[in-house]
């Protein structure tokens, strides 16, 4: 059995966080939110999401939740934000208490997503904006697409594990009816695309030794061997630039809606 680990946030940031910046940024100019407003990030992790925030939305305020204390403090220690450790689905903030709640990247792996929904728009006041973006681990999510395809054609019990197969949520469909049930107004969905380009294979694989999110703890859980065979056949099969790089897709599904 494979325990999932989301503790070490240098190893989150070396994995994914890197390439969860410019959809951020994307994420906010589509959301276009004017200065001066009080902002709650949840799921913050690292502060990928927050810092972008900070640096490009000009809030009065920006509150980050995460349940990872480990996550929070490598947040603390880059970022001017409030970070609070707190569960989506119970946020310890107030009633109609913010007017903008993002989630980036997170609201896939709550246990019971439509809970934290309900709890964005609880906390949000009148008029506010409730928004999230997911990666699309499916088809738009290549580094992961690789690497699970991979997997399972060595070990089929790994797609058990796979992101693509476990998370039905990451799809506009599923995250419209979700903002629609919580009484949201305005829904919209939209994909946004970015390219994550690896310097070469081993800017790629390092990542998936250190033990942070579903992918690296399976490595981590693999004998030496085996744990091999799959980096050699990544190796073989992951495409390449003329330089070596190896650019990937990398989609992210986001929506926003109106709290009434």
């Amino acid at each position: 059995m494979v325990h999932e680990v989301w503790a070490k946030g240098d190893a989150y940031e070396a994995y994914v966080g890197r390439w969860s910046r410019p959809v951020a940024a994307e994420f906010l100019q589509w959301l276009a939110v004017p200065p001066g407003r009080r902002w709650l990030d949840v799921g913050c992790g690292t502060g990928a999401l927050t810092g972008t925030v900070l640096s490009a939305a000009a809030p009065a305020e920006v509150t980050g939740v995460d349940p990872s204390e480990r996550f929070l403090a490598t947040a603390r220690s880059r970022l001017a934000a409030h970070f609070i450790t707190g569960d989506a689905r119970a946020l310890p903030v107030p009633d109609a208490s913010v007017d903008v709640v993002v989630s980036g990247l997170a609201l896939n792996f709550v246990p019971a997503p439509a809970e934290a929904v309900a709890e964005f728009t609880r906390v949000s006041a009148p008029g506010g904006l409730v928004a999230a973006y997911v990666w699309d681990y499916a088809d738009g999510m290549a580094m992961m697409r690789h690497f699970w395809d991979a997997a399972t054609s060595l070990d089929p019990p790994a797609a058990a594990l796979d992101e693509g197969r476990r998370f039905s949520i990451c799809s506009t469909a599923t995250l419209s009816d979700l903002w629609f049930t919580a009484g949201l107004s305005d829904v919209a969905t939209r994909p946004i695309d970015t390219t994550a380009v690896f310097a070469d294979f081993d800017d790629y694989w390092t990542p998936f030794l250190g033990g942070t999110g579903p992918a690296p703890s399976y490595v981590a859980s693999l004998p030496t061997e085996h744990r091999d065979t799959l980096r050699d056949l990544l190796r073989e099969r992951l495409p390449r630039a003329a330089d070596g790089s190896i650019p990937l897709l990398a989609r992210a599904l986001a929506v926003r809606g109106t709290a009434v």
